[in-house]
């Protein structure tokens, strides 16, 4: 008897990609940054700019960011192959005045979901003990490995220049959605 996995997802930089952020980082602060510039999660530092600032602009731009955001290459198909026999419960840290702006993105991609739980910081751990998940999936280095070392399970971290941090034996690191499913679906055989 197949059992039907709960995969949990983190949104901005797994599911889209991670170069999303980039051009309007440059255009908005006039630099030229790319991924490789990213070197760490906290934006601040990089654009040389204080959090109020950096919040700020986030306040004026975000919604059109989370608009425009394009998926990760090969996400999409593997989601789609996913829901067939598995829940997607997507976790983000996108703060609740984004949850139409959020489903809409999902609908108008056709990006398969079960459900969406906009938590508002980056500390999923209520979210993940309450949907119960069997595996996560992240680019933000401490949340994944919170997560890992606080319920038990696999959490596939999508690599990114800003996450390259150690990590427990049960963070598996992914270059790409075509490693991810490659590791998620051996997981599932032995699992099932």
């Amino acid at each position: 008897m197949n059992k039907k996995k709960r995969m949990g997802l983190d949104i901005d930089g797994t599911v889209t990609d991670p170069n999303t952020f980039i051009p309007y980082l440059n255009k908005h602060f006039n630099k030229s940054l790319t991924l490789d510039d990213l070197t760490e999660y906290d934006l601040t530092s990089i654009l040389k700019i204080t959090e109020d600032q950096f919040w700020e602009w986030m306040g004026k731009h975000e919604a059109t960011i989370y608009e425009q955001a394009n998926l990760a290459a090969n996400a999409e198909l593997t989601l789609h192959e996913w829901t067939k026999a598995h829940d997607l419960i997507y976790i983000t840290a996108r703060r609740n005045h984004l949850t139409e702006i959020t489903q809409n993105w999902f609908v108008t991609r056709s990006v398969p979901y079960d459900h969406i739980e906009l938590v508002g910081k980056h500390n999923k751990l209520d979210a993940v003990r309450k949907h119960q998940l069997d595996i996560f999936f992240e680019d933000k280095h401490d949340n994944a490995v919170a997560i890992a070392e606080e319920f038990n399970i696999p959490v596939i971290l999508m690599d990114t220049p800003y996450n390259r941090l150690p990590s427990p034996q049960n963070v598996i690191r992914a270059n790409n959605w075509v490693e991810a499913k490659n590791w998620v679906d051996n997981w599932l055989q032995e699992t099932m």
